[in-house]
């Protein structure tokens, strides 16, 4: 099944400078064209010619706005020129989640092709032995979950001697998942004077901590502060008596278009999947606990349409990115702001429109989730 790659990456509005000015090698600039890509997004534009140059690059930039090619496009070019080599990728692209890891890989693909690179993937979730057999087959751009890299690391299927480029996409999603440990593991084994791309929505203290000991004199591209109005984003609260909220939130569902719902825990997840398909919603759960193969399929059949609503726990709120989702709705209320701006950048991605509604019993609202939850007017 074919996924669906962001808009960002395959359509710019904007006119500016085109990816030919920005000196990427001709066939990169080929597989471009072949794509109807001319002209690259804001972050793109912003990044490309320091991360060309050499430079260690610190991108600021909401989802969905490009973030894949801005840093794939030119790790792909530095790697030209080089061999793949068993079990020893040149460039590397950690991120927090498989379902990132797959789409990143599904975005440089055909670039890669254009070059004559080999791109691997290794995730938790799936199988170690088919993830050592590819490795040893010969990687040039390796894209990692940090702690299955860090198995592979520790079985010798993967040496990072070699590694001259590494890009961290994400990072406060890293952070906030617990990995900066493994992360901090995985960078002190990379050359010390190798290139560091980091791209990261929001800049707090683990992050921070990161760009200090690792990237040198990095230029800084901030496109889209973390703050900003999304205008084609509309936010509405709902209070709703208990009772009803099931009923509510089956209604809405029921709508056309597009839609994920958010819930706090993997139980939920299933038990609210399985209560929307009993009333004839064509729901799939997506949580943590599923196998790999699961979540591919049933991340398959959202983006295809097969089917239009996904109940996921916050494991998707950064990692997935699908065009067309017209509703994003907080089912439990999210626990923070930084929760409810990853949750609602689910939907009006590059430049489309979108509605995000959270659901607020009558007991929560006089309890204090209206103090937590962001108000109507809330950026994403």
């Amino acid at each position: 099944m074919t996924a669906v790659l962001p808009r960002a990456d395959h359509a710019n509005p904007e006119i500016g400078p085109t990816f030919a000015e920005l000196g990427l090698p001709q066939p990169l600039l080929r597989a471009l064209i072949e794509a109807g890509l001319t002209h690259p997004f804001p972050i793109q534009a912003a990044t490309m010619p320091d991360a060309l140059a050499g430079r260690d690059v610190l991108g600021r930039a909401a989802t969905g706005s490009g973030k894949t090619l801005a840093f794939g496009l030119p790790m792909l070019a530095r790697l030209a020129d080089g061999n793949a080599r068993p079990k020893r990728p040149r460039g590397l692209v950690l991120v927090p989640t498989r379902e990132l890891a797959a789409q990143i890989s599904e975005a440089l693909m055909p670039y890669a092709r254009a070059l004559g690179l080999w791109c691997r993937i290794v995730v938790g979730g799936a199988s170690y032995s088919r993830q050592e057999d590819a490795l040893r087959r010969g990687v040039d751009l390796l894209i990692a979950t940090p702690g299955r890299l860090s198995d592979h690391v520790r079985q010798g299927t993967c040496v990072l001697d070699d590694v001259i480029m590494t890009a961290l996409d994400e990072a406060d999603q890293m952070a906030d998942m617990g990995f900066m440990p493994q992360v901090r593991a995985i960078l002190d084994l990379i050359d010390q004077q190798g290139q560091r791309l980091l791209f990261s929505a929001t800049l707090d203290r683990d992050v921070d901590s990161l760009v200090r000991r690792y990237l040198h004199d990095p230029v800084t591209h901030s496109v889209a502060p973390t703050t900003a109005s999304v205008t084609t984003m509309e936010h509405h609260l709902l209070v709703v008596s208990a009772q009803d909220k099931n009923d509510v939130v089956a209604e809405v569902a029921a709508r056309d278009g597009r839609t994920i719902m958010f819930v706090r825990t993997k139980h939920h997840v299933d038990k609210l999947a399985e209560k929307l398909r009993a009333v004839g919603v064509r729901a799939g759960a997506l949580h943590g606990g599923k196998a790999q193969s699961a979540r591919t399929r049933i991340l398959g059949e959202f983006r295809d349409g097969h089917t239009p609503v996904l109940v996921a726990t916050d494991v998707a709120a950064r990692g997935i990115h699908v065009d067309g989702v017209s509703l994003v709705v907080h089912v439990d209320p999210p626990a923070d702001s930084k929760d409810y701006l990853h949750r609602a950048g689910r939907t009006a991605r590059a430049g489309e429109a979108g509605t995000v509604v959270t659901l607020v019993t009558h007991a929560q609202w006089r309890t204090g989730s209206r103090d937590r939850t962001p108000p109507p007017a809330a950026s994403a």
